[in-house]
């Protein structure tokens, strides 16, 4: 990379492909430039293609090396516990949000769209898919389709085994820390590229979409993004300041670059280098990092999982003319709690959304008339998935007594390219024992 660009911090570096990809697509949706619209589609799409690349690898090599890394960490059965029930906890809240932003907006009522046409997704989730879509019946398949639930299964299993082992599993457990180092470069690699990517991106969607789509689901739209507003800007800045006493400023200006990325990428798992960066610049132990963010990014999605499949629900239940009652609002706050995990596998929170239906008995055929506009709902949903996994490490590091709050109130002064530890003691040489209450 230039010297010169070096100099420009990497969020108005993103900020900068945003600005361009924006004016792009509209210069090539109003001039009506086929060409500029698929030069901009494949700049788009090579920079996902390339993030995807990396995950499989990346996902197993982080989780396998993240649980056998809680062996240095004292009570890691006590921290893994408190990690799953604030992931339960915040996803309950921002379900809550989600339905109670649909009673009060009713996003379905008086849309006119043609329902006849509307077909179900291709890919679908069920308790059952989900059940028996955790266990792989080829190893190797797992990893050549790219399914980030079955991935998350095998490196669970093959890390609790190596940690049990002992000293008889340090080669295999040396090869996957190498192999994880040598991923997350490359990664690296690509996420610099994450400006030229979101002007592929953005340019495309705005050339491809426009407002034009966005009209008719405009109460829909404008109720996801205030749902996850409420959820990133009122309810964890709360929970910073009344469980962990930590100022919610220094939490966003050192995960805000991990928030950017995920908002242009629409990708948690292609973000999780940059969220565990930012996670241990705010002072979070590596040795918890590395196992907590990983964890969040496959199962910890309080946009794409709670609010957007409470909204949808609501609003496929308008639309169809079906009336909801209290136990399924019940039943969405269950599913969405416990089935987030069920999107690990697939792309966005289609599945998830198909999911919530199918348990509720809607039809599934409501999915197609928002398939439309998920790109632009995607963006927001992602931001609020890859803040919630920042924010649950913080939270419990700091109710533990571990967390570097020196480090922490520091965060966000230096560029999330740089590395980690210039200036302070490098987080994995800090204690792990919690500081008595």
């Amino acid at each position: 990379m230039p010297s010169a660009l070096r100099k420009i911090p990497f969020s108005v570096q993103i900020l900068a492909g945003l600005v361009l990809g924006v004016a792009l697509g509209f210069i090539a949706r109003a001039n009506d430039l086929s060409w500029l619209a698929s030069t901009l589609d494949t700049v788009g799409g090579l920079f996902v293609q390339l993030l995807k690349l990396a995950v499989p690898p990346l996902v197993f090599t982080a989780i396998v090396v993240s649980v056998v890394s809680l062996r240095g960490v004292a009570n890691a059965a006590r921290l893994a516990l408190k990690t799953l029930l604030w992931f339960g906890v915040t996803a309950l809240i921002a379900v809550s949000i989600g339905i109670g932003l649909g009673l009060l907006t009713d996003p379905g009522r008086g849309v006119n769209l043609d329902t006849a046409g509307a077909t179900a997704p291709e890919r679908t989730g069920s308790w059952t898919d989900f059940l028996t879509g955790i266990v792989p019946t080829n190893p190797v398949g797992a990893f050549v389709e790219g399914n980030v639930l079955q991935i998350v299964f095998l490196a669970l299993v093959v890390g609790a085994a190596a940690l049990l082992v002992g000293p008889a599993a340090e080669p295999f457990v040396a090869l996957n820390r190498s192999l994880l180092e040598i991923v997350q470069k490359a990664l690296w690699w690509v996420i610099r590229l994450a400006p030229i990517g979101t002007l592929g991106l953005i340019g495309h969607a705005v050339a491809s979409y426009g407002w034009d789509l966005v009209a008719p689901l405009a109460k829909f739209t404008t109720a996801v993004y205030v749902g996850c507003a409420i959820v990133l800007f009122v309810v964890y800045p709360l929970l910073l300041v009344t469980a962990g006493r930590l100022n919610p400023l220094r939490f966003f200006a050192g995960a805000w670059p991990a928030i950017e990325l995920a908002f242009v990428s629409r990708s948690s798992v292609g973000t999780m280098p940059v969220t565990q960066r930012s996670v241990e610049r705010l002072g979070v132990p590596r040795e918890y990092a590395s196992f907590a963010v990983p964890f969040g990014a496959t199962t910890k999605m309080d946009g794409c999982a709670a609010i957007y499949p409470a909204l949808a629900a609501i609003f496929v239940a308008q639309v169809f003319g079906v009336q909801l009652g209290v136990t399924d609002y019940l039943l969405i706050a269950f599913v969405s709690v416990v089935g987030s995990a069920a999107t690990a596998g697939l792309t966005g929170a289609i599945v998830m959304l198909t999911l919530t239906l199918s348990t509720l008995g809607l039809p599934l055929a409501g999915v197609g008339l928002l398939l439309a506009i998920d790109p632009i709902l995607d963006m927001i949903r992602t931001a609020t998935n890859v803040a919630g996994q920042a924010l649950v490490p913080t939270l419990v590091a700091a109710r533990e007594g571990t967390l570097d709050r020196d480090a922490y109130e520091a965060a966000g002064r230096r560029d999330i390219t740089e590395p980690v530890g210039t200036d302070r003691q490098p987080a994995r040489d800090q204690e792990l024992v919690p500081v008595p209450a």
